[in-house]
């Protein structure tokens, strides 16, 4: 188990060709029923046809549960470094978790690249 908290930077488990990519643990909710990580992830090679470049470097904001974390880390790659902006997500997020709807993923940070990528890529969720 490890000691999450805001300011650190992590090198975690990546998808192939992504070794360079580096989690920022950039928020911490505790809340009622849960503790929410929020999380950025740079350095990405993520499939995005929305985009001219074809490819999206970065995932602004994933909410992520410790178990998530202790699954995808493996090195403190910084302690109190600048954290990316990720009022944004974090926003949309709240709402939907103030009304219900929203949640954290509980899978490796990885797999949720990987979700996302087919969400983009695909237009649709598998619920």
């Amino acid at each position: 188990m490890h000691t999450f908290e805001v300011g650190q930077v992590w090198n975690y488990r990546t998808r192939p060709g992504e070794e360079a990519s580096r989690l920022y643990i950039a928020r911490v909710d505790h809340l009622a029923n849960l503790t929410a990580f929020h999380i950025s992830v740079d350095g990405l090679r993520l499939k995005n046809p929305h985009l001219a470049s074809g490819v999206q470097t970065v995932l602004p904001h994933a909410p992520v549960d410790q178990e998530a974390l202790n699954a995808s880390v493996v090195s403190l790659a910084a302690e109190s470094a600048p954290m990316p902006d990720i009022s944004d997500g974090y926003a949309r997020w709240r709402e939907a978790y103030d009304s219900g709807r929203g949640g954290v993923f509980n899978i490796p940070v990885a797999k949720i690249i990987e979700y996302i990528e087919s969400i983009v890529v695909d237009g649709h969720r598998d619920d």
